[in-house]
């Protein structure tokens, strides 16, 4: 799949379900938001930029924290949500651009952190959009992640990335912790500190954000009915598909 045919499969996919992110629960809390606040707590001056920034949950806690922050991603309808809710929230310090994680039109040095929650599985080319995050940072600059992460074990490692795609076609890829220290120190990173968690997703809201068709909402729960119990047990899957994987939290300079 090439860059330009993946860009235009997430917009699709993301277009219309701009509002849905912007309330779940999911998405509108959690641990992770709050550790952004503390990590942020030092830095009021700062000149933030949220790649893949969705609703715009993690643009309006760092809005909170930092001077200025750019809401950056590659559906207009999300960037729309995220002007009316920053209006509705009165942060006058958020503005909005488009496009993609893999090129960014900024200059070099143009931030003082670079955030991402639960958008890189999206990016069709990780390197390449790390490469641009230590582009576009200030000598010294923080690069924050949030994501969901693979738990590394290969079993348990098809069976995330399976349903993961089923659920939405534009997914590309989990990364286990291993493979995020390999992929930030190739990009001229190093990660200071790095948080394992877990997430609990309920089922139906689940697959309803993303309106997976039926027929693949009942095949990811065939596979979550016949899948080892070492899976079932893993991510804690529940009668109702209701499952819990692995999620990671990191920055690096």
């Amino acid at each position: 799949m090439t860059a330009k045919t993946h860009e235009a499969l997430v917009g699709a996919q993301f277009g219309g379900q701009a509002q849905a992110y912007l309330q779940s629960s999911v998405h509108a809390q959690g641990k992770d938001l709050e550790r952004l606040a503390v990590w942020l707590s030092d830095k009021p001056d700062a000149v933030v930029l949220d790649i893949g920034c969705g609703a715009g949950h993690a643009s309006f806690a760092a809005a909170q924290k930092a001077a200025h922050v750019t809401a950056y991603d590659l559906s207009d309808s999300m960037l729309a949500v995220v002007r009316e809710a920053a209006l509705a929230r009165g942060l006058n310090n958020i503005a909005t651009r488009q496009g993609q994680a893999e090129a960014l039109p900024f200059p070099a040095a143009s931030f003082d952190v670079v955030i991402s929650r639960y958008s890189a599985h999206h990016w069709h080319d990780v390197g390449m959009a790390l490469r641009e995050v230590k582009r576009v940072l200030k000598p010294g600059g923080e690069f924050i992640l949030m994501d969901i992460a693979s738990p590394g074990q290969p079993v348990r490692d098809v069976w995330l990335q399976t349903v993961e795609m089923l659920r939405d076609p534009s997914h590309v890829h989990n990364y286990s912790q291993g493979e995020w220290l390999r992929l930030v120190n190739e990009s001229g990173m190093t990660v200071q500190e790095m948080v394992a968690g877990r997430q609990a997703l309920e089922f139906s809201a689940w697959v309803e954000r993303m309106k997976t068709p039926a027929a693949l909402v009942e095949a990811i729960r065939l596979l979550q009915q016949t899948v080892s119990d070492d899976v079932k047990t893993y991510f804690a899957i529940e009668d109702d598909g209701s499952f819990t994987p692995d999620t990671i939290m990191f920055r690096a300079r």
